[in-house]
């Protein structure tokens, strides 16, 4: 509650010192707070982070500096002041085309061409990155405590992150709900975590959305694998290894959230199945 407070004073503050008007009714978010604004005639989005982590990777949005990500127009060590992507299109509503799978197809594509672009970031040390190595400790701990595909899915990251490929700044969590429309600027990325690792772990978390419940249809998970491995010209078996990983560290996580984990232990054991193949 003291956080929340805070964030709402901070809000104001913001709307002053910025001269915002407001566009819509402020909302909380699992990390703070966000409102619809205008600034100097144009929509806008405040943001105000209550969570370290949140602050921390609002270092990296404004290091983006708009580049396939929404521009930072100003900020504040707990405030970010960012374009509003307007644009009425939906990577999760294109993914989810039952008439069509192309649509999720193309989804994934836009996925990987905004991905692309942020990888070309340029490492600076204010940045203040995580070590993917230091992001894993949840699925670390899981097979530990839990053992079963917890381990299986331990196993595989500590492979990978052993011996890392192609490290950059990694946005850390892509999906169909942070790739925004904004019309004639194309799809923007929002949300990042501010990772440093192989990039072949970004494309990861696609794999589980835009639902869980899309995530497991028969196939998909193959059809998709062939997908972002032309895309994001990445070895099948590598980007796998690292769906696989993610799959368990979100796992991991939900469990620690007391959430159910039923239909991502089923895309676990389909990843599993589908590496068994190579």
């Amino acid at each position: 509650m003291k956080e929340l407070a805070f964030a709402q004073v901070q809000l104001q503050e913001c709307h002053q010192i910025w001269n915002l008007q407001a566009d819509g009714d402020a909302f909380a978010s699992n990390s703070g707070l966000l409102q619809p604004v205008i600034y100097e005639g144009i929509p806008a989005m405040l943001k105000i982070m209550i969570a370290d982590e949140e602050r921390r990777a609002a270092k990296l949005m404004v290091h983006y500096a708009g580049n396939a990500a929404v521009k930072v127009l100003q900020h504040q060590p707990a405030a970010l002041l960012m374009e509003r992507a307007k644009g009425r299109g939906s990577l999760a509503e294109m993914a989810r085309c039952v008439s069509d799978k192309t649509g999720d197809d193309q989804a994934s594509r836009i996925i990987c061409a905004v991905a692309a672009k942020l990888h070309q970031t340029i490492v600076l040390p204010t940045l203040q990155l995580i070590p993917l190595s230091a992001w894993f400790k949840s699925l670390f701990f899981a097979a530990e405590q839990l053992g079963g595909v917890f381990v299986s899915c331990a196993e595989t990251a500590r492979l990978l992150l052993n011996k890392p490929m192609d490290e950059v700044v990694l946005h850390g969590d892509l999906h169909h709900g942070n790739v925004l429309d904004a019309e004639e600027r194309g799809w923007l990325a929002i949300d990042p975590k501010a990772l440093y690792g192989e990039r072949g772990f970004d494309f990861a978390n696609l794999f589980c959305n835009p639902d869980s419940g899309m995530a497991i249809q028969p196939g998909r998970l193959s059809r998709q694998l062939n997908v972002v491995a032309a895309a994001a010209n990445l070895d099948p078996k590598r980007l796998l290894q690292w769906v696989l990983a993610w799959a368990g560290l979100s796992t991991a996580w939900m469990l620690e959230d007391g959430k159910s984990i039923a239909e991502k232990l089923q895309f676990i054991s389909i990843a599993l199945s589908e590496l068994d193949r190579y």
